[in-house]
């Protein structure tokens, strides 16, 4: 069971760190974005319309801190061996799992699911967008350990997360 609490709160501090690093760096990112797309012949609207944003939301925020929350309590109570942690966690860790790891799988494959995003577009100038190019930019304006810390999420959400259920059942 401590190798399944270090897991659940190594990923609960990734919810804290990964969402507050956003909110005070996402406008930066947005701003470096939009210059890209404008350098590429674009207007910045063209992120809006295709539902691509660098800023963190208040509800993102709030429900990134509500998962780390989340899975810090249970891996103190797991840490701590109160059955309530191992009990509650056979609840959430499937949830995490599915959600977090749908959710951090499109943070991790951001130029894929932007080109795929511009691809579909009914404005044929849009599909000339270099979605390389515009998510580097974007990236610039995050800190440089950003990057590895959501390629650690999305692993501990995912491998961490099945590993959590493996523990949990032995």
């Amino acid at each position: 069971m401590t190798l399944a609490a270090v897991l659940q709160l190594l990923l609960s501090a990734t919810f804290f760190v990964i969402p507050v690093a956003v909110w005070f760096t996402g406008g930066r990112a947005q701003l470096i974005a939009e210059a890209e797309l404008r350098r590429q012949g674009h207007g910045p609207d063209v992120l809006a319309r295709h539902g691509i944003a660098f800023r963190e939301k208040t509800w993102e925020f709030a429900f990134a801190l509500s998962v780390g929350a989340t899975l810090g309590i249970l891996g103190a109570l797991n840490l701590a061996g109160h059955d309530m942690g191992r009990l509650l966690s056979w609840i959430v860790e499937p949830l995490v799992l599915l959600v977090v790891g749908f959710i951090t799988t499109g943070q991790v494959f951001a130029t894929a699911y932007t080109r795929a995003a511009f691809a579909k577009s009914d404005d044929p100038a849009v599909r000339t967008v270099d979605a390389p190019a515009l998510i580097a930019a974007a990236n610039s304006g995050f800190p440089a350990w950003l990057r590895p810390l959501v390629l650690a999420r999305f692993g501990l959400a995912t491998f961490g997360s099945a590993l959590v259920l493996v523990l949990l059942a032995l």
